[in-house]
């Protein structure tokens, strides 16, 4: 949340950016996932939920269970606030931004069988275990665009 690449990425995705305001107080904004509300210039706002990599994989971590045990869904499965997932790998300094409906509906659509064809992989934290489907991102970005085409 901190690191002083966030702000230059969204002046450059979003060009009439007036403030990036990160949230770091607990509240229903945190728990729906904002990190960070973006205001433009003239007077739109987004909210984006913040997402790091620290290698620069070729595909995108959705998270299916935030912990697995007790079954919470993870972000992409849950009802999220956000506008966007900022999906960023630091290596590259490089970020999808990811429109949240069209993504969720994209899981749906494509979920189990994106379960099947890249499996998961878990991540040990204190006390739970998460789990997420590395969907590559070329694969993934082309699920968004055909969930946003509804009939």
């Amino acid at each position: 949340m901190d690191a002083d690449w966030w702000e230059p990425l969204y002046k450059r995705a979003f060009p009439t950016l007036a403030s990036a305001v990160a949230v770091r107080e607990d509240g229903w904004a945190q728990r729906g996932g904002i990190d960070r509300l973006l205001t433009l210039s003239c007077g739109r706002t987004y909210t984006v939920d913040e997402k790091v990599r620290m290698h620069d994989w070729p595909d995108v971590l959705l998270e299916r269970w935030s912990d697995e045990q007790r079954r919470i869904p993870g972000w992409i499965q849950k009802p999220l606030a956000a506008d966007f997932i900022a999906y960023a790998f630091v290596p590259a300094g490089m970020c999808l931004l990811l429109p949240v409906v069209p993504l969720q509906r994209a899981w749906r659509q494509h979920g189990r069988r994106w379960i099947a064809l890249y499996g998961t992989r878990t991540a040990q934290n204190p006390g739970y275990v998460s789990v997420g489907v590395p969907v590559p991102r070329p694969v993934l970005m082309q699920a968004i665009v055909e969930a946003m085409f509804v009939s």
